[in-house]
């Protein structure tokens, strides 16, 4: 007969903040209970439950832990003194998990998150120390180039970054392109800047589930800004392709009221017609696209008042619905669309459309919070909208629509 296999012993997860003296108290315990021959033996035995092989190499990682702490505490701080000071004596800091998904110190010096300003003399010292004492410019693909180009006051950081080697096409983490980041944000100088330096806005080598041209990826942000319109002018300049050549739905999203006017002038049916190649129009939470919307809907979608004041004048029906999948998904109107946007983005459209007769109380089966891929709710565009009151969403949408009769 065989012996039986051994049991797997499955580590214990470290608390979020561990504590040296806690973890001595548990090696105590098992001492005083008999269960270990010596205080060493027992705090063997503890550096085993939390997946280690000794209790030299526990204590080490869970003082390293306090330095990383010291250390976003002086980087926030910047106090470049104190920054110089801990990493000189732990090295080890320089690829410590801190930041953004953990990037590292250099990507959490580079972002310029806290405090939340441009970086300062004493930030770009800090990373040209890192940079000169062992920080990998490329670490995880380019992440403090990634983090810092999400906002355009961090250009003289990223000139910094330029001058140290980051790549502005690399992937950060492997699949995204830098490019990519004031994309997402609707940061247009910022792009500008990666464009100038030779970032590839076609990105023909991006992969799932980021496939398409910085285009693209400016057309399907989440981001609601009047930054949008120039954002896509500065890559149609560039040449950037897109795989959304649906003139007028661009015209619109440009800002171009001119020629979205002259496409209504050339074709009146246009503001009756549903695109059903928008699967874009989501935002951070809110899984709704405008899949089989009409120009309305993406008026309405990115807060586009006079898009949306042409488009009612020309005869566009205000309360157009949507169309309904075969799995009954769809219906809303542009309504619903106005009313769940960051930051009330949507109110003034939403004003309009209730003053054009919206009908507040229209019921649509939708798609509800991102992060619940199952999930589909049946309700109102007020429903809808207050399924979503965190931050950054405001909501005095629902006020407007209570005020004007609408019901859940």
């Amino acid at each position: 007969m065989r012996d039986p296999k051994p049991a797997i012993l499955i580590p214990r997860p470290l608390p979020d903040r561990p504590n040296l003296r806690h973890l001595k108290d548990q090696a105590r315990d098992i001492l005083r209970r008999g269960e270990a021959a010596s205080l060493a033996d027992a705090q063997s035995q503890i550096a085993r439950q939390y997946g280690f092989a000794s209790w030299t190499k526990l204590k080490t990682h869970v003082e390293s832990l306090g330095d990383i702490g010291h250390l976003k505490s002086a980087i926030d701080a910047n106090d470049l003194d104190a920054v110089i000071r801990i990493m000189s004596r732990n090295p080890a800091l320089h690829t410590a998990p801190l930041g953004y998904r953990n990037s590292g110190p250099l990507t959490w010096v580079a972002e310029c998150r806290v405090p939340w300003e441009p970086p300062s003399r004493e930030r770009l010292a800090m990373a040209e120390w890192m940079l000169n004492n062992g920080s990998d410019i490329h670490q995880n693909g380019d992440g403090p180039l990634f983090r810092a180009s999400l906002v355009s006051s961090r250009i003289p950081m990223m000139d910094l970054l330029l001058r140290y080697g980051a790549d502005v096409n690399a992937r950060w983490a492997g699949y995204f392109p830098i490019i990519f980041a004031p994309c997402e944000t609707l940061e247009a100088d910022s792009l500008q800047w990666l464009l100038v330096h030779g970032a590839d806005p076609n990105c023909r080598d991006a992969r799932e589930p980021y496939e398409g041209s910085a285009l693209d990826h400016v057309i399907r942000t989440y981001s609601r800004s009047t930054n949008q319109a120039r954002c896509i002018d500065i890559l149609e300049h560039a040449g950037c392709e897109t795989g959304y050549n649906v003139a007028p739905v661009l015209h619109l999203l440009r800002d171009r009221i001119d020629l979205l006017a002259g496409d209504l002038d050339r074709d009146a049916a246009l503001r009756h017609r549903r695109w059903s190649e928008l699967d874009f129009g989501s935002t951070a939470q809110r899984r709704l696209t405008l899949r089989g919307t009409t120009l309305l809907h993406v008026a309405a979608e990115y807060g586009n008042i006079k898009a949306a004041e042409l488009l009612l004048d020309r005869g566009a029906d205000v309360n157009a619905r949507a169309e309904i999948e075969s799995n009954g998904v769809g219906g809303q109107t542009a309504l619903f669309h106005a009313v769940t946007q960051f930051g009330d983005y949507g109110a003034k459209v939403a004003q309009l459309l209730i003053s054009h007769g919206a009908d507040r109380n229209i019921r649509a089966v939708l798609p509800g919070h991102y992060e619940r891929p199952e999930e589909f709710v049946e309700c109102t565009a007020l429903g809808y909208a207050s399924r979503f009151p965190e931050p950054p969403y405001v909501n005095s949408c629902t006020a407007l629509l209570r005020d004007a009769g609408a019901v859940m």
